[in-house]
């Protein structure tokens, strides 16, 4: 059965750290924060896997360190953040990039539409999943336990999600 897997990390802001700063503060917020990633199915728009870290690591980093199993026929499509995917994953698809030389031709770009088209449903789901304020505004828990709560949330939205199929 041919899938296609949407994949995508997000962050969450949180207390700046008492210690060891520098792992949890992410340049691209300007905060400390911590990343997750979710992995959806993009027909039924289900959760598949969840994986959280400290707000430094970088998108294909936390791919590679979730270590997802995936079956080589399967489909993975990411954003520009996960540039290098296919040297994972035989079937991985990411938005083509232009340079100063050589801009996208008219078929690159019509392919990168399509593959956004495709990709907003991962954008949805983490919508859904920040509908909950524990990951929405700053996180002020312990951190081990991020983990655990982003795995129950997601429980709720895939539950959400199947009782209004």
């Amino acid at each position: 059965v041919f899938q296609i897997i949407a994949v995508d990390a997000t962050e969450t802001p949180c207390e700046r750290p008492t210690s060891k700063q520098r792992r949890w503060y992410s340049g691209k917020k300007k905060r400390h924060t911590l990343k997750m990633q979710v992995l959806i199915n993009v027909t039924t728009n289900m959760i598949m896997s969840v994986a959280s870290t400290f707000g430094s690591m970088h998108d294909l980093t936390l791919f590679r360190h979730s270590k997802v199993q995936l079956a080589p026929e399967t489909a993975l499509i990411g954003d520009a953040g996960y540039q290098g995917l296919w040297k994972d994953h035989p079937h991985a698809l990411t938005p083509h990039k232009a340079t100063r030389n050589t801009p996208l031709t008219d078929e690159q770009r019509q392919d990168n539409r399509v593959l956004a088209h495709t990709r907003q449903g991962v954008e949805h789901v983490i919508r859904r999943l920040k509908i909950f304020r524990v990951l929405k505004e700053v996180y002020r828990h312990r951190r081990r336990r991020f983990a655990l709560r982003l795995h129950l949330i997601a429980a709720l939205c895939n539950l959400n999600l199947a009782r209004s199929a």
